[in-house]
């Protein structure tokens, strides 16, 4: 059974046709890359799968189970996390409270609370060795490379320990060497038995680390296949409209 299934996914916006009828599905375990030109839908396929509004029409699955979610903190609550192109991250504070954002460990004396940063750090430092980063707790987002802030934007999705996580241009505009480190946090995270959604512009990322490959095109699925079965000419081909379908 697909942990994650969208059946006839439509969405408008106004006038505007941004998904025209998709249908999706994705197991544990598995990775799979969501590709596409810009305007093709990948961006709304994600947010509807994260909660940030509801399709138009369709129907969404978790294991078997027809759910909607009105909010993102109702798919987070079913095992959806998304990490977002921007990674949404305040540059002003250290990784590990980055990571706890929202979601702080506080702990009491008496009648007073506090927020508990040795924990928060210790739990931060626990996920990064686990993502085999290099990043550390009480190091300042501003003073962090692509790779390790994309570090901290996964390891705060890990805190829940989700089903489905997705990523949007997770390696986009980062050194050679921090897409590397990205790659195999993703790799990681199929090991864990984990579903990663990968959207992506990069070939390389999504034939080095993808199980299957689907294309988008003007809101319509136009590939849906084994990364082994493709090619990144008949992706490109796929995105252009130079290959009607595969």
């Amino acid at each position: 059974m697909a942990v994650l299934e969208l059946r006839d996914i439509k969405k408008t916006f106004g006038g505007i046709t941004a998904l025209a009828g998709v249908d999706f599905k994705i197991n544990a375990g598995e990775v799979v890359g969501l590709m596409g030109d810009n305007g093709a839908g990948k961006s709304t396929l994600a947010r509807i799968t994260a909660g940030n509004f509801p399709p138009s029409s369709g129907e969404i699955l978790i294991e078997g189970e027809t759910v909607r979610f009105n909010k993102p903190i109702e798919a987070r609550q079913r095992g959806i996390e998304i990490v977002y192109q921007d990674l949404a991250l305040c540059n002003n504070l250290t990784a590990s409270n980055n990571v706890f954002l929202g979601r702080e460990i506080v702990r009491r004396v008496g009648p007073f609370k506090f927020l508990d940063f040795k924990t928060m750090n210790q739990k931060a430092g626990e996920l990064f060795a686990e993502l085999k980063s290099e990043t550390r707790p009480q190091d300042l987002v501003q003073r962090m490379s692509g790779g390790q802030r994309q570090a901290v934007a996964i390891a705060r999705t890990r805190l829940t320990d989700p089903k489905i996580v997705l990523m949007d241009e997770p390696t986009a505009a980062i050194s050679v060497r921090q897409v590397a480190e990205v790659l195999n946090m993703i790799k990681h995270l199929k090991e864990t038995n984990h579903a990663v959604i990968l959207i992506s512009h990069r070939m390389p990322d999504v034939f080095g680390v993808c199980d299957r490959v689907v294309v988008l095109r003007r809101g319509n699925k136009v590939a849906d296949k084994p990364t082994a079965d493709s090619s990144p000419e008949e992706v490109t081909g796929l995105i252009t409209g130079a290959i009607e379908a595969a």
